[in-house]
């Protein structure tokens, strides 16, 4: 049984801990509606560039002569994944739950006999996925020092996923990131890059009578590149916009938790407090009987 001061010690300890996690609560509400803003805002764009790219690329389906991002190589045997996920920790399971889906997908994809590569965007990505996969993983992009993600950051992902398509090192790309749905719910999602898959609507664009200038094998070749950075920019914000969440949502519990265990040392420390003072006294006028 630990000693009063044993308990004591523990009791301030907790409170201190408590402390702490309250104020990552409240730093990361605080950053959690800005993360939000820019997430929901960037949605709209790559939604409607999608549609626009699924309506241009429809022209080209079944021809010999699509872009080779559209329709892809021809090949489906090396596969490389993108994982996206945060540089720091203490957000519950946002960045396993990220982490888990890709190893789930790299190990599927390994049992029919597919190569995988894995490229990290992300510290906690790389520290989770390593255990398991780490022949896998080709190297990690960390933007730890980065103090807000801009397009610049996604444009350097989307380079380098581009150069090692044209240098063919892979077949298939596809990205994973956790879709920003509410402060307690985050849904990791995985987005097939390369050949380029949308969920769009290609009828929400065709219903227009829209003339392009230059020509639509111009415009391919122009957005399709672009299309990847914007998707691995949605992406990051979206992950962002996750990670403030999970990480406020489980700041929360730590708090309560830690409000629950000094509630349970108190109650400890003062039965003990009074069992001891109890025996003192007995111990008291037993002496004093004796006398």
């Amino acid at each position: 049984m630990p000693s009063l001061k044993d308990l004591k010690n523990r009791i301030a300890s907790v409170k201190s801990t408590q402390k702490i996690t309250k104020a990552m609560q409240m730093v990361a509400a605080a950053k959690l509606r800005r993360a939000q803003e820019a997430a929901e805002a960037a949605r709209p764009y790559a939604e409607r560039m999608g549609n626009v790219l699924t309506a241009l690329g429809a022209a080209y389906a079944g021809r010999q002569d699509a872009p080779a991002l559209l329709a892809g190589n021809g090949r489906d045997q090396v596969h490389l994944l993108v994982v996206a996920t945060g540089e720091r920790g203490l957000a519950g399971g946002f960045n396993s739950s990220i982490a888990r889906l890709a190893r789930e997908t790299a190990l599927r994809l390994v049992g029919e006999g597919k190569t995988v590569k894995i490229l990290t965007v992300g510290r906690k990505g790389n520290d989770i996925l390593k255990r398991t996969l780490g022949d896998k993983i080709i190297e990690t992009i960390s933007f730890r020092d980065v103090r807000q993600i801009g397009y610049v950051n996604a444009a350097q992902v989307g380079e380098k996923v581009l150069a090692m398509y044209a240098a063919g090192e892979f077949d298939v790309a596809t990205l994973f990131y956790a879709r920003f749905k509410s402060v307690i719910s985050q849904i990791p999602t995985a987005q097939q890059l390369i050949p380029a898959k949308f969920d769009g609507d290609a009828g929400a664009v065709d219903t227009l009578n829209y003339e392009y200038e230059p020509d639509e094998e111009a415009i391919l070749a122009d957005l399709l590149p672009r299309n990847i950075s914007v998707q691995v920019f949605r992406a990051l914000l979206e992950n962002n916009a996750s990670f403030f969440g999970a990480q406020m949502s489980a700041m929360d519990n730590a708090t309560r938790n830690a409000g629950d265990m000094i509630k349970k040392l108190t109650l400890s420390y003062n039965r003990q407090r009074q069992a001891q003072i109890t025996k003192e006294l007995i111990e008291i006028i037993s002496g004093a009987e004796a006398l």
